[in-house]
């Protein structure tokens, strides 16, 4: 028995194969096709048809995608990958593998993951964040993901900056219409646009500074880095700290590209602490166990309560 897992990122999509004992048997990524909905579709379908042929198996497909359906209608909705929204994804791609699919929020997938053999192990409300290309997080519950009546559990990168000051009101312009989402405030692209605005640099260059090349200059000494690195720790406590106080989960995943920076596990909790309205912060702010490929390991497990494709509905 084979299971695969897709996961369908605004900048990759990546595939894994794994065993009936949950053994990886091989992964591929590539680049996403931005903007091109039919395009992405036809990618997917030729990894899969891929995998299968070096395998010499027919396999279960999970997709986890950059957003979630609507429980009733099945179209997509809020997803950060805009090119899908209005869209029925997973009619599309049950047609163009020409099989049944099941289909999951990638946060949620990536929540599951890390709950059940991750940073989340042993932990009942496991709060996985993704601080990526955009911002987002999925709930699981006793290893279970929390979607809710609405499909719209963990969508807290498109929630407001909490107690913003001047110069954060009305924030800038997220892609749901809205206005200071937390994705446009704490993602990585957020983190390094922040610097390259007040550093003067060429906002009009496809990538005119990364966040890894902004953290060099944090550890370097540049003062202006790391005023920049210091307000974006400020307000990803601020966000977080409406979770807390909410939630209250018993340990924070972090995930997406910015859960590579180790400064965050020592700057953040002592933040986080100061703006919850418990004054007691003894959650724990850990790294995603499995990295990047959590998410695809989450979409395999989709299958994973069955042996064999039987209906659509998610089991995650």
């Amino acid at each position: 028995m084979v299971r695969i897992g897709v996961d369908w990122g605004g900048t990759k999509i990546e595939v894994v194969a794994l065993d009936e004992d949950d053994h990886q048997l091989l992964r591929r990524r590539v680049d996403t096709p931005r903007g091109d909905y039919a395009a992405c579709l036809d990618v997917i379908a030729g990894l899969v048809a891929q995998v299968e042929t070096e395998l010499g198996a027919t396999a279960t497909v999970g997709v986890g995608l950059p957003g979630s359906l609507d429980p009733r209608t099945g179209v997509a909705k809020g997803a950060s990958s805009t090119w899908l929204i209005g869209r029925r994804v997973e009619e599309d791609l049950r047609a163009a593998l020409g099989r049944e699919v099941r289909t999951a929020n990638d946060a949620d997938c990536f929540a599951v993951s890390e709950a059940t053999d991750g940073a989340g192990v042993g932990h009942r409300v496991v709060f996985a964040v993704i601080l990526g290309t955009g911002a987002g997080a999925g709930i699981a519950v006793d290893g279970r993901a929390h979607h809710g009546p609405n499909h719209s559990a963990g969508e807290w990168g498109h929630s407001p900056l909490p107690v913003p000051d001047v110069t954060e009101v009305p924030g800038p312009p997220c892609y749901c219409g809205r206005h200071g989402c937390m994705e446009q405030w704490v993602s990585g692209r957020s983190f390094a646009r922040s610097y390259a605005l007040h550093a003067d640099l060429d906002l009009s260059a496809p990538v005119p500074v990364t966040p890894r090349e902004v953290m060099d200059r944090v550890r370097s000494g540049d003062r202006l880095a790391r005023l920049v690195w210091d307000r974006y720790v400020d307000r990803l406590a601020r966000g977080l700290s409406m979770v807390v106080n909410v939630l209250d989960p018993d340990v924070l995943v972090m995930g997406g590209g910015m859960a590579n920076v180790p400064e965050l596990y020592t700057d953040l909790p002592p933040a986080l602490a100061g703006q919850t309205f418990s004054p007691c912060f003894y959650t724990s702010v850990v790294k995603a166990a499995h990295g990047d490929s959590s998410g695809v390991r989450g979409a395999a497990w989709l299958w994973r309560d069955e042996p064999g494709p039987t209906t659509s509905t998610p089991h995650i």
